[in-house]
């Protein structure tokens, strides 16, 4: 017998990292909120590897944080281990990473969860949901019924998930959780398009059974950068990582049972994140290489789990046993978690807006995995936006939007909706044809004024970077001003450093723009160098440098943006369009475009089909 257990504004089902987010946003927003998990004890739980950010995807955390997510403080108040990547090419690309203390992750996201005003938090499998009188209606799996205006689908790798091992294969979430079986039905039912996708993970093993002394140590960074733009506590490095790489035996006892692979064997047929192969594919794609990096990663202060970064596979246990023993370090280790492969349901991104609701289903939204994606951070991000978007429709307020020219998180939305993927998505530097604009270390000037619009980011976090706004002002002002004259001391460290020497007086900015030059070794020549945050410095010695290349680059994005405020009515028939090429019609039908600019970068719509729809927008006063 069914039960009613209660009506809501906003429901998310799922609370992974884009669950967690849409929930925390919906409800912060004023919206009554429910958030839906099949076990509490895995809230936000790094089914995969034990850590936060990297390359782009620190982007992503921060842009996360800078809009008031949730991700960037979590991951402060659990790393282990804190490095920026990249550091030794342009400040474009530098990302941070953090590793995670996996069970305080989960154990901080489930209590902010659990502490957030509207929001309730209930462990239960949703077999169905269906449309009824303008109200989605979910039932659990033991008949209990609830309502919600609109729903936030965040399901992960659970949705009719199946794990692999070998010839082994059977119905199950990650980490051994039960997997979500029946909603997938009632999506198709609503003529939703769901396809296989798959992602895999490596062995766990004892920390006391490694041989470090056969290890390379990977140590944190000693200036420790927090993701969050507001702590004011600085994470700390608690652990060290370890490299190993793989050998010939490796590679041997791979290739001999490649046929025992349910990846080579035909049995898997969702399909694998390119950028993230298992070892079995890295070998078979890469074969000339001579040997593959290891990272060995701490799960915890509290276990002796270890993580073993690249050596993701799908492979019998027998296997995995032998090519894990024969890499240098591990050839007595003990497994504690055997790799594994899982598959799951998850939808075509075309079908979706840049708000994230579903095209022709209103009031229905997708985030994280189920969109098509993979990792933790841009899961988390779509969570954001898909969390807001609902909130803001429930309340019958404009959509949040975010463009390619903003941010990483626009990039991500902006790629899935208009191009799609034919494998799970990852988040890239080289995705972005704004990377220089859009750097890590922005974020909070970029988006934090749209977090403290939207009511997520609180006025004392937005006042502290209007502070830093005025700071950063004042230290360029001086820079411009300040006169470095010529001597003996400042000479010889400029011909050591392979620059011209001065034969008068010198601005600071000029010296600070030189690519030989930064603030820190031209500290001991500026005498009137104020006590300021090292933030401050950085910003401005970014804006010094690369000036140039920035004006070159806020130009491509302003003719970017000419086109993006060119809108296209929704209920626009392409049909109607004449000259447009059929492949372009059916294109633009499906996926629906909010404007010309997006438009334009769809797959299979040229410039002339874009030349075509403008003179039709015109002639029709519709643009």
């Amino acid at each position: 017998m069914d039960y009613f257990a209660g009506q809501y504004d906003v429901a998310v089902i799922g609370a992974g990292h884009a669950g967690i987010e849409a929930a925390l946003a919906s409800a912060r927003l004023g919206c009554q909120t429910v958030c839906f998990t099949i076990n509490l004890d895995w809230i936000g739980n790094l089914a995969c590897n034990p850590s936060i950010g990297g390359t782009s995807k620190g982007h992503l955390v921060r842009e996360i944080d800078a809009l008031g997510g949730e991700m960037g403080v979590a991951a402060d108040a659990n790393t282990l281990q804190s490095r920026i990547l990249n550091l030794g090419k342009g400040p474009a690309v530098h990302s941070l990473r953090a590793q995670i203390d996996r069970r305080e992750y989960s154990k901080y996201m489930k209590h902010a969860l659990e502490k957030q005003d509207g929001l309730d938090v209930v462990q239960a499998e949703i077999v169905s949901l269906i449309k009824k009188d303008d109200l989605w209606e979910m039932k659990t799996q033991l008949d209990c019924v609830y309502k919600a205006k609109a729903v936030v689908i965040a399901t992960g790798t659970f949705l009719d998930g199946k794990i692999y091992v070998g010839d082994k294969v059977y119905s199950s979430g990650p980490d051994g959780m039960f997997p979500a079986i029946g909603l997938s039905d009632s999506l198709r039912n609503m003529a939703v398009e769901l396809r296989r996708f798959k992602t895999g993970t490596p062995s766990r093993v004892n920390r006391r059974s490694v041989d470090f002394s056969e290890l390379e140590p990977q140590y944190g960074d000693e200036r420790v950068v927090p993701f969050s733009f507001s702590n004011e506590k600085l994470p700390e490095n608690k652990l060290e990582c370890y490299v190993t790489y793989t050998n010939d035996e490796t590679k041997r006892i791979i290739m001999e049972n490649l046929s025992r692979s349910p990846l080579y064997g035909g049995k898997i047929e969702g399909v694998g994140p390119r950028y993230c192969p298992s070892i079995e594919d890295k070998i078979v794609r890469f074969a000339e290489k001579e040997r593959h990096q290891i990272f060995i990663e701490p799960c915890g202060l509290e276990t002796e789990e270890m993580y073993l970064q690249g050596l993701s596979s799908s492979l019998p246990v027998d296997v995995q046993e032998a090519f894990v023993h024969s890499i240098k370090g591990l050839e007595n280790c003990k497994i504690m978690r055997n790799a594994y492969a899982i598959e799951y349901d998850c939808v075509n991104p075309l079908n979706l807006k840049s708000t994230l609701e579903f095209n022709d289903i209103p009031y229905l939204y997708g985030a994280g995995q189920f969109n098509g994606s993979s990792g933790y951070e841009e899961a988390a991000a779509q969570g954001l936006v898909a969390g807001i978007n609902a909130a803001l429709k429930v309340q019958g307020k404009e959509p949040f939007v975010l463009d390619r020219a903003s941010s990483y998180i626009g990039t991500l939305i902006d790629d899935l909706v208009t191009k799609g993927c034919n494998e799970p998505y990852r988040m890239m530097t080289s995705r972005s044809e704004y990377r220089l604009v859009l750097r890590q270390d922005n974020a909070d000037i970029r988006l934090m004024k749209y977090g403290r619009e939207l009511g997520l980011v609180s006025e004392e976090k937005y006042n502290k970077l209007l502070e830093k706004l005025e700071l950063m002002r004042i230290e360029r002002e001086r820079t411009e001003k300040t006169v470095i004259a010529p001597n003996s001391e400042i000479n010889e460290m400029l011909v050591s450093r392979e620059t011209s020497p001065l034969s008068t007086g010198c601005k600071l900015a000029d010296l600070i723009r030189r690519p030989q030059l930064n603030y820190a070794v031209l500290t001991p020549f500026d005498k009137n160098r104020p006590e300021l945050p090292i933030e401050v410095f950085e910003q401005v010695e970014i804006d010094l440098k690369y000036e140039g290349y920035i004006k070159r680059q806020y130009a491509q994005i302003a003719e970017m943006q000419r086109l993006e405020v060119k809108l296209i009515p929704e209920d626009i028939n392409y049909r109607d369009v004449i000259n447009l090429r059929l492949e372009a019609m059916e294109k633009l039908e499906r996926i629906r475009p909010l404007n010309i600019g997006q438009a334009s970068r769809i797959s299979g719509v040229s410039p002339a089909d874009i030349s075509v729809l403008l003179i039709y927008l015109s002639k029709n006063k519709l643009a």
